[in-house]
């Protein structure tokens, strides 16, 4: 047996209604607020393509949930057909600080042109171009 792709991850956050803002507004991702398999609280989720980030509130997280669940921790990459440089301008017109990039990287299917950004709790996001090798 072989893990085949990554369905959703969690970011545990402060404010979920603003780091929905920061990524529905600044990368164009989409939102979900849905209630479990099973019932419960509504969760919010941000949508990327076929994948999703479920977001925890901090100090209230849905269990199970990591050990130490903290704000701050993630750092992951989200890839763009948007050229990165573009992308960079129109962020930073937007208020959001590009704290590196473009820059060479290498991501899990070739190349990447990257930037990077930190959202509303500090998590390193990291905004790629696939390059052709």
């Amino acid at each position: 047996m072989a893990i085949r792709a990554i369905d959703h991850f969690v970011l545990t956050v402060t404010d979920i209604e603003a780091t929905v803002e920061f990524y529905t507004r600044h990368l164009g991702l989409g939102v979900q607020r849905f209630v479990p398999a099973g019932g419960g609280a509504v969760r919010v989720a941000l949508v990327c393509g076929a994948q999703k980030i479920n977001l925890h509130a901090a100090g209230a997280e849905f269990r199970p949930h990591a050990a130490h669940p903290t704000r701050g921790a993630g750092d992951f990459c989200l890839l763009t057909d948007e050229p990165v440089a573009a992308l960079a301008a129109r962020l930073a017109a937007g208020g959001v600080t590009v704290e590196d990039g473009p820059v060479a990287r290498s991501g899990a299917q070739g190349p990447l042109s990257s930037i990077y950004v930190r959202d509303p709790d500090a998590n390193l996001v990291e905004i790629a171009n696939q390059i052709e090798a």
